[in-house]
Order: structure tokens, then sequence, then C-alpha cells
């Protein structure tokens, strides 16, 4: 297979259309797949419609995917060696996923919908680093979660999982 060179559109779910080099958007598995699809058009340049996607998280997608050509993240190690995202991927990497939490999550799913496995680990790692260490109580505080258990509930639960609880 020849390296294809150009670009190719790749179109939010509110129909703005971006610019990509093509080896950037290959990195997206469902890109690359509707690309190798459409091998045969002699179109010059190929949209690819991404509806579950926003535009303001595909900006971010294709920032994430333009970096990742130039300089590729570190394999993050699992289970992860620290709740700071500075200490298990570069620093660049670390700055990208510091964002609101509903951008976060967006990321997540952009990535994986859009199936970029840097991405998705990357944005994962980063939810996992906000869970790290914490209580139960300081995870629902975190990610806004209503405790539905009532005390008695809590309290068996608690006692049927104890084994898993660090000493």
């Amino acid at each position: 297979m020849e390296v294809e060179s150009g670009t190719v559109n790749l179109v939010s779910k509110e129909g703005d259309s971006f610019p990509v080099d093509i080896e950037v958007a290959r990195m997206s598995e469902l890109v690359k797949g509707m690309l190798e699809d459409e091998s045969g058009d002699d179109e010059d340049t190929t949209e690819i419609p991404l509806p579950n996607v926003k535009a303001a998280v595909l900006k971010k997608v294709i920032e994430f995917c333009s970096h990742h050509k130039s300089e590729p993240m570190t394999e993050i190690e699992k289970p992860l060696k620290s709740a700071v995202m500075a200490e298990v991927v570069q620093k660049w990497y670390a700055d990208f996923v510091n964002v609101e939490q509903v951008l976060l999550f967006e990321l997540i799913l952009a990535a994986n919908y859009m199936d970029i496995k840097p991405l998705l680990d990357l944005t994962c790692a980063t939810v996992a680093s906000m869970i790290k260490g914490k209580t139960p109580e300081e995870i629902r505080k975190t990610f806004n979660i209503a405790n539905d258990f009532s005390p008695e509930e809590e309290a068996q639960v608690r006692e049927e999982n104890k084994w898993c609880e660090e000493p």
C-alpha cells in the first residue's frame, strides 16, 4: 500500500469541516477504514462525516493526533504509578488533558468512537488518576455522584468488599 498524501475533511456533528493531513487522520481506525473504502473514488478531497463528535471536541482530537505524529506519547504504565499525569506522560500530553471534566469525558467518547487508542488510553488514565488514592466519598464529590445507598446498604457493601481494601 502506497503512502497517501493530501488532506481529508473531517466533518463534525454541527457540519463544520476540518481539513486534516491524511497521515494524521489515519490515526483514527474509523477514518482509516473509511478512507480505504473510498480509495477507488476520484474525488480530490474526501469528506468523512463524524456525527457523534462536536466541533470543539474534534478540534482537540485533531490537535492530539497532529502532536502525536511529531512526538509520540510514551506508553502509559498500568497500574498508574502516580495520580499526577505529568509523571505518567510527557508535559504536553499532561497539559492537553488538563481540561474541564465535561470536555474530558467528550474526548473519551470521541476517542472511543473514532478508535484512537493513544487518545483513549490518555483520557482514561486521566480519569483513573482523578480516582487514584481517593475514598468513595471523595470520588463522589469529584464526579458529582449522588450516594444512593442507605447507611445500612453502604455498611453491607463495605463489609462484603473488605478484602479489596488496601492495608
